[in-house]
């Protein structure tokens, strides 16, 4: 009993854990689609979706290696610190462009095309899946063993442990995308707040792989103390309150459809017609 409590206590931890994730994960997927016309934001959507499943579900089988190679982790941290300041620096530079300027006809911005488009959605899902993956990982072999063989060289109970939560936390995004889609429309400031998520995200994956044992720059306990998780769910939180404060309310036309193209966007329906 007492070995079912105290697994029962870490999949509870693990769902929050693995919620918290897949609503960034989503949220990235709703930002980098939005610019796209109608019928081909759906279908990007649509692959983003299919991407983030296939990937999460695939770094179960490969714990190991994810855990093993650093490479592959700093190549994710990487990604999403170059995503964020990307953008954030692109923001303040643009805004202090206009501020200078004189008025002129403003230009189309140019955006990426779909396929362009659905190539770094792809990308970004790859990062979160494994960030998604190590989180899991360190919380699970933290558990007793429960004598259940192994499985993609863990205990077979700290695997489904970690798939548990990492199942949860696809249906969580799957929602997720329909809110986050919704409130982004409602409130466009918030973009820049979660860009600087998407980069504390990245920072998180960074410390990981510095305090990687083959890399050895910060203690490889580092990335698993109490007070370095605390102080990073925190800020994580602080950015979304004051991105939430910072941005006005839009009013969205009673006849716009984009929430009802993610709520149609699922993996496993044809979206070509």
């Amino acid at each position: 009993m007492e070995l079912f409590l105290e697994y029962a206590w870490v999949l509870l931890v693990l769902v929050a854990l693995e919620g918290l994730l897949a609503a960034d994960n989503a949220l990235v997927l709703a930002i980098m689609v939005k610019h796209l016309p109608e019928d081909q934001r759906k279908k990007a959507l649509f692959y983003g979706l299919l991407g983030a499943f296939v990937f999460r579900l695939a770094s179960l089988f490969i714990i190991s290696f994810l855990v093993d190679v650093w490479q592959v982790q700093a190549l994710g941290a990487l990604y999403l610190l170059y995503i964020s300041i990307n953008h954030v620096v692109k923001h303040f530079v643009g805004k202090r462009q206009t501020e200078d300027a004189k008025p002129k006809p403003e230009k189309p911005k140019k955006q990426s095309g779909f396929w362009m488009t659905v190539l770094k959605v792809e990308v970004a899902d790859i990062a979160f899946a494994v960030d998604s993956i190590l989180a899991a990982v360190a919380l699970a072999v933290a558990l007793p063993p429960s004598g259940i063989p192994e499985i993609g060289g863990l205990d077979g109970g700290q695997f489904i442990v970690i798939f548990l939560g990492g199942f949860i936390g696809l249906v969580i995004m799957r929602f997720a995308a329909t809110f986050f889609v919704k409130l982004l429309q409602q409130r466009p400031g918030l973009e820049l707040a979660a860009f600087v998520i998407v980069g504390w995200v990245g920072v998180k994956l960074a410390v990981i792989t510095l305090a990687h044992p083959d890399v050895g720059l910060i203690d490889e306990h580092f990335p698993h103390n109490a007070a370095w998780k605390a102080s990073f769910y925190i800020v994580l939180v602080l950015i979304a309150v004051v991105g939430w404060f910072a941005s006005s309310k839009k009013e969205v036309p009673a006849e716009d459809v984009a929430t009802k193209e993610v709520e149609e966007v699922q993996p496993g329906k044809d979206t070509s017609n």
